[in-house]
C-alpha cells in the first residue's frame, strides 16, 4: 500500500525551537483546496491507501480538513491528522472537534507533545484531546518528541500519570532543531533502516523522506519531482525504484556509512537523520554511493 505525508500548509501558530518542518525564517504556504482534493483523487487512482495530514498545523484550516477527510473516506483512504492540540482548550471544545473529525472519516489522531510544544500549548490541551478521542472512540496516540534527557522526565510523567498512549520519538536535529545542543549518544549497533515515507509539500514538490529530507539543500537528494510537471505515478515509481533509497530501506544507513569509509566508533556517534545527511547531502559522498549502489554497495557487509 502506498502512503504519504500530505503537507496541505506549512503555516503554524507556534514557533517551537525543535521544529523539523521549519527553519529560522519560516515560509508559510498553502495549497488550493480544489487542487488538494484533485490530488487526493489522483493518489487514490495509483494505489495510495494512507494519508497523514501534517507539515504546518492542519487544524488552522479545520473546515478544509473536513472536506479533505470526507474525500479520503469516500475513496477508502486511511487518514491520520497530526496536530499540536492548540484547539483543545476545554474538554467540551475538544469533544466537539473530535466529533466532527469522526463524522468526516478521520481514522487516527496524532498529538504532538514535547517540552518545546508545551512552552506554547498547555499540557491540559493534550489531555483534553486524548480523553475526547478515547470517549468518542477515535484512535489516537501522542508523539512524544524527546532528546532523552532528564529535562523530559516531568513531561513523560504527565503522560504516564494520566494513562495516555504515547510513543517516544527521537528529536531530529534539522530545521530549527539544527541549532540545539546534541546530547551524547549511548547505543549499541544499529542498522538504522528507514521506511522513508514520502512527503508532499504545499508547493507540490514531493520528497522521498517525510522528516529531514527537504533540508538536504546541497544535493536535493530526496527531491522526487513536482506534481505540476510530473504525474503522481511517475513520482511514486521513482521513489520506489531509486537504488539508493532502496539501500536505505533494506540495508540501513549504518552499513552504507561503513562502506563510505566511516569507522564504527564514529558512526555510533551520529543519530539516524544526521548520518543520512552526512552521506547524502555531500556531493562527493553522494557521487561515490551513486556509482556503487548497484554493485559493491549491495553486497557490502560489516
Amino acid at each position: 500500500m502506498r502512503k504519504i505525508a500530505f503537507g496541505y500548509s506549512t503555516r503554524c501558530n507556534l514557533r517551537c525551537g525543535h521544529c523539523v518542518a521549519a527553519g529560522e525564517a519560516p515560509n508559510p504556504a498553502k495549497m488550493e483546496l480544489s487542487r488538494a482534493l484533485e490530488i487526493i483523487r489522483e493518489m487514490a487512482a495509483v494505489g495510495v491507501g494512507g494519508i497523514s495530514f501534517t507539515a504546518g498545523e492542519p487544524m488552522l484550516y479545520f473546515e478544509d480538513m473536513l472536506e479533505l477527510l470526507d474525500q479520503c473516506r469516500e475513496l477508502g483512504i486511511y487518514t491520520r491528522l497530526v496536530t499540536n492540540s492548540f484547539w483543545a482548550i476545554t474538554s467540551e471544545v475538544a469533544e466537539q472537534k473530535i466529533a466532527r473529525l469522526l463524522e468526516s472519516g478521520l481514522c487516527q489522531l496524532r498529538l504532538s507533545y514535547s517540552r518545546w510544544h508545551q512552552q506554547h500549548v498547555p499540557p491540559s490541551n493534550i489531555l483534553n484531546a486524548a480523553k475526547a478521542s478515547q470517549k468518542r472512540g477515535l484512535a489516537y496516540f501522542i508523539s512524544f518528541v524527546t532528546d532523552f534527557s532528564s529535562q523530559d522526565d516531568e513531561y513523560e510523567n504527565f503522560l504516564r500519570s494520566n494513562d495516555l498512549k504515547f510513543f517516544p520519538e527521537p528529536l531530529i536535529f534539522s530545521g530549527r532543531a539544527d541549532n540545539l545542543d546534541r546530547t551524547p549518544i549511548f547505543t549499541d549497533y544499529q542498522d538504522n533502516r528507514c521506511s522513508m515515507n514520502p512527503y508532499l509539500a504545499p508547493d507540490l514538490n514531493m520528497y522521498g523522506c517525510c522528516d529531514a529530507g527537504s533540508h538536504f539543500t546541497n544535493t536535493n537528494f530526496f527531491l522526487l519531482g513536482n506534481l505540476a510537471e510530473q504525474t503522481i505515478e511517475q513520482i511514486f515509481s521513482k521513489n520506489e525504484t531509486h537504488p539508493l533509497y532502496n539501500c536505505i530501506r533494506h540495508m540501513g544507513i549504518t552499513p552504507i556509512a561503513s562502506f563510505a569509509g566511516y569507522k564504527a566508533r564514529e558512526i555510533v556517534t551520529y543519530r539516524k537523520c544526521e548520518l543520512c545527511k552526512l552521506l547524502f547531502d555531500s556531493p562527493d559522498s553522494l557521487k561515490q554511493l551513486t556509482k556503487a549502489c548497484n554493485t559493491e554497495l549491495r553486497v557490502w557487509t560489516r
